[in-house]
């Protein structure tokens, strides 16, 4: 059951790029490999497209599974996110506007089915700190390259 917890976590972010190498940032694998994760094996901005790759915090492993359900160009993508071995399931949708000669991206995801809530990084605040590093930090700083 879903309830102020599982409130969307919405991180938003204005860069100084245009909306085509936003997208281009956040949609192809040489570059998502420099700002997000850096074993992501393949990413297509392509509904129904799957990936998954591990990530390990401390002692533990998470398998990243991904399933793009939306794709704008230049606008928008979506995709599930889910951890196998894990119960729960998240939407994450990145979405695009220009704003003069800048693009602003905002990232909302959203709690579809709970994660474990004695997990640490299953918790709301690390859900904020890891979205607002990725992008107000990484991404941020990658495009300013």
């Amino acid at each position: 059951m879903k309830n102020s917890k599982h409130k969307p976590i919405i991180t938003q972010e204005t860069f100084s790029v245009s909306v085509s190498r936003l997208w281009q940032a956040i949609t192809q694998l040489d570059e998502m490999k420099q700002w997000y994760f850096d074993n992501i094996p393949d990413f297509l901005p392509k509904v129904g497209f799957k990936t998954n790759f591990l990530v390990t915090v401390a002692d533990r492993n998470f398998p990243h599974y991904w399933e793009i359900i939306e794709v704008l160009p230049q606008e928008k993508i979506v995709y599930d996110w889910t951890f196998k071995g894990y119960p729960g399931k998240s939407r994450v949708s990145f979405e695009i506007f220009k704003e003069n000669n800048k693009s602003i991206l905002r990232v909302t995801a959203t709690i579809i089915e709970p994660f474990p809530s004695d997990i640490p990084e299953f918790k709301r605040e690390s859900g904020v700190q890891g979205w607002n590093y990725l992008i107000k930090e990484r991404l941020k700083n990658y495009l300013k390259k």
